[in-house]
C-alpha cells in the first residue's frame, strides 16, 4: 500500500519542485532585482539568467557591457544580495548573449 494520503499542499509543491516551476518564479524575483540593482538604461541592455552554483548568469548585449558590468560587479553584487538574500548570489558572471 502507499500509506497515508498526503495533504494537496504536499503534492503540489513535489510536482512545481520536480517540474522546476519554481525556478522561474526566481527568475521573474531576479529581474526585478535586477532593474533595481542596474537602473532602467542598463536592464533594458541585459537579463539575469539562472543562479547556479551561487553565480548568477546575466546576458547582456555588447562586450562593452560586459566590461562596464565588470567595473560595478562588487556594489551590483552587494545590491543584489541585500535584494534577494535567498538567492544567496555570492558572484557574478556577464556574457553576450540573446536577452529576448
Amino acid at each position: 500500500m502507499a500509506g497515508p494520503p498526503k495533504p494537496i499542499g504536499n503534492i503540489l509543491a513535489e510536482l512545481l519542485a520536480r517540474r522546476g516551476y519554481a525556478r522561474v518564479q526566481s527568475a521573474g524575483l531576479s529581474s526585478e532585482a535586477w532593474r533595481s540593482a542596474v537602473g532602467e538604461q542598463i536592464a533594458a541592455l541585459s537579463r539575469p539568467g539562472q543562479v547556479r552554483r551561487g553565480t548568477l548568469e546575466v546576458s547582456v548585449t555588447s562586450s562593452t557591457l560586459v566590461q562596464e558590468l565588470g567595473f560595478q560587479k562588487q556594489q551590483l553584487l552587494k545590491r543584489l544580495q541585500e535584494l534577494l538574500p535567498d538567492e544567496k548570489i555570492r558572484d557574478l558572471r556577464f556574457r553576450v548573449g540573446p536577452i529576448d
